[in-house]
């Protein structure tokens, strides 16, 4: 059967064409980079600084790595980012999975109320200060759940789970699962958890990255060095322009040079972006799906 074709119109030819060019220049722009940082990190020093690299590795070397394993400030930056980024999705994913389901409910009551009890932060803040001096009374300065607790649920997280539940939880589902004598806590954990892995995953994708990328916390409510995250450590490094020697190993005839400093950069950066770029594709499937329903239908 032969298959017919709509020919295209001059106009549709030229808005194809000229999406695919803008799309290529934006992919490169981005690509870009990515792919300069990556060899930087592998690249000799000496001749980045020269720019003698433009985009592929120069005098290949894998220094860079070296003195970054032997940096115990960025390990334990490290190992505490990922403690944070668990514990946010964790705490994130429990609080707006049982916050947006009572909200997708007709049968609530004062679910209106509930919902612009919700809304209201979203456009008013307290600001620094308040949020700050909360933190202090509460006993949390100093300590992991300053970093974790703050940013772990955010609203418009509980508005597309809140979405995703009322298009894709119909009420005769719940009526039919009342019929045999279930209640609404055993509906929620055996019913409506399991069929909503795309929105759980969206939810714990966007805590992850936010909390991985976050130094701002950070910043503002710790002062033991012990519990910074990784981006704090990244942003002395980038910033701050500060590497502490005595924190690295023996590099005694590269302390008088700027090439330290710079391998650093750049190795951490690079180890920085590793676990979302390694997150994602795993998610990305489930991420795309509770996006599209969460946030465009209903």
């Amino acid at each position: 059967m032969a298959v017919t074709r709509i020919k295209e119109s001059r106009s549709d030819r030229i808005f194809t064409r000229t999406s695919a060019v803008i799309l290529t220049l934006f992919g490169i722009s981005i690509l870009y980079p990515l792919i300069y940082i990556l060899s930087a990190s592998v690249s000799n020093p000496a001749k980045v600084n020269a720019g003698k690299m433009w985009l592929w590795p120069v005098d290949l070397t894998a220094a860079a790595y070296h003195e970054i394993s032997k940096y115990h400030t960025f390990l334990t930056g490290f190992v505490n980012s990922v403690i944070y980024a668990l514990a946010t999705t964790v705490v994130a994913v429990v609080l707006t999975m049982l916050a947006a389901y009572p909200l997708s409910r007709a049968d609530l009551w004062g679910g209106g109320w509930f919902m612009t009890f919700f809304l209201v932060p979203l456009f008013f803040t307290g600001g620094i200060i308040p949020t700050y001096l909360v933190i202090r009374d509460m006993g949390l300065l100093n300590t992991r759940w300053a970093v974790i607790l703050p940013g772990a649920v955010t609203t418009w997280n509980i508005i597309i789970s809140r979405t995703f539940f009322k298009v894709t939880i119909p009420p005769e589902l719940l009526e039919a699962s009342r019929v045999d004598g279930c209640s609404d806590f055993r509906f929620f954990w055996q019913i409506v958890l399991p069929l909503s892995k795309p929105i759980i995953a969206v939810v714990a994708l966007f805590a992850a990255i936010t909390q991985w990328n976050d130094f701002f916390n950070a910043l503002i409510y710790l002062t033991n060095q012990s519990l910074f995250p990784l981006q704090l450590v990244l942003r002395q490094i980038l910033i701050l322009n500060t590497v502490d020697p005595s924190q690295v190993g023996d590099v005694s005839a590269l302390l008088h040079k700027q090439e330290l400093r710079d391998l650093l950069k750049y190795g951490v950066i690079v180890v920085a972006c590793l676990p979302p770029l390694i997150l994602y594709p795993f998610a990305q499937k489930y991420f795309v799906k509770g996006v599209m329903i969460g946030s465009i239908k209903g």
